[in-house]
């Protein structure tokens, strides 16, 4: 049924992608880019912003909440309808990817994100030092991943390197999953 409802409310080619993360790992400056909006001058999220991105034929409605640890306890007001989760993980703060990895998993487990697919965007991989993309992935434990379909890819919310790749990811796996075309 849920599936069926999904297919009716996409075949307008809306999606509804929810941006999440640990404070400071990008997703603002993420979405800033990919609308072309300067990034020189972003601050921390306190609440949600919601952007409308144009990508392959779809408007995808991001909805990018503050990842603050005050604010975490909120995020589940923003679960209903998520076609997509983007998680986005700081690739230079590996003292925080066992706290990236628990917030992770315990919103796989929410019952209002069942269905939705899981991009997870290792940021900040035009720094040196940064964490490779395998590394990350055995930090979060995403091989163990089963209830959610997903990938990892690595961009620079600054140089705006493989964000299209990601948004790419996100069309096609919806094309896939819901059967639209």
């Amino acid at each position: 049924m849920l599936s069926i409802l999904r297919k009716a409310r996409l075949k307008d080619k809306e999606m509804r992608v929810l941006l999440l993360g640990l404070d400071a790992a990008g997703k603002t400056t993420i979405c800033k880019k990919l609308l072309g909006e300067p990034t020189d001058s972003v601050s921390p999220t306190l609440g949600f912003i919601i952007k409308t991105i144009e990508h392959g034929g779809f408007r995808l409605n991001v909805w990018d909440v503050g990842g603050q640890k005050t604010l975490r306890t909120y995020w589940k007001n923003y679960f209903e309808k998520t076609d997509t989760l983007v998680w986005v993980v700081d690739g230079t703060d590996g003292a925080r990817l066992p706290d990236c990895r628990d917030e992770l998993h315990r919103l796989l487990q929410e019952e209002r994100l069942t269905g939705a697919s899981l991009l997870v965007f290792k940021n900040k991989s035009d720094v040196p030092g940064c964490l490779s993309e395998d590394a990350v992935r055995e930090a979060l434990e995403l091989d163990s991943i089963r209830s959610h379909r997903w990938t990892i890819i690595s961009c620079s919310a600054v140089t705006g390197m493989n964000l299209d790749a990601g948004l790419e990811w996100v069309v096609q796996d919806a094309k896939e999953r819901l059967f639209l075309f």
